[in-house]
């Protein structure tokens, strides 16, 4: 599963159209422009924020349980947490996890035309758009899938200063 959001910049679309239409490779430029999207979308996963520049919703407690839980020492023997539990949560951001793959995993695909990023990782979509309680169905036993509400986090998408920086790089691109 990919997924993959569509940019519809109409005066960017036709700029770009009467550039193929004249014949100029635009291929070099599509894969210099998905490299700076990969780069920014990276930059997300540490500020925590959408490309609209608002703040993802914060882990749910539950999330931060599991977490801990993944680590040996989180917890004193009282069940309090310990000095190491508490470090590891102070680090803990959204959409991070203990391998961070899906920050790690953004690609990019370009031709003469159009350059698409996107992550190809099957959770990447509920993670972007978000799910609701049991919208994938329920486990054998009967709980449901996801067991809670999933708020979207998006990730994949132009921010202003993205946008305002391929038109940059496509002006110095066409100065060439």
């Amino acid at each position: 599963m990919k997924v993959e959001l569509k940019v519809d910049d109409q005066k960017m679309q036709e700029a770009f159209s009467e550039l193929v239409a004249r014949g100029t490779n635009l291929r070099p430029l599509m894969q210099e422009l998905g490299e700076f999207l990969i780069e920014t979308t990276k930059q997300r996963f540490e500020t925590s924020t959408a490309p609209d520049g608002s703040r993802w919703a914060p882990n749910a407690p539950a999330t931060y349980l599991a977490h801990l839980g993944a680590f040996k020492g989180s917890f004193q023997k009282d069940g309090r947490l310990s000095k190491r539990g508490a470090s590891r949560l102070s680090g803990k951001k959204p959409l991070i996890g203990e391998t961070g793959r899906l920050s790690s995993q953004i690609s990019y695909r370009a031709d003469g035309q159009s350059v698409e990023v996107g992550s190809g990782l099957v959770y990447s979509a509920v993670q972007q758009f978000g799910a609701a309680r049991g919208s994938f169905g329920t486990t054998k036993h009967g709980s449901p899938v996801p067991w809670g509400d999933i708020p979207a986090r998006p990730f994949l998408g132009l921010s202003a200063e993205d946008t305002a920086e391929i038109g940059a790089r496509a002006a110095a691109y066409l100065a060439l």
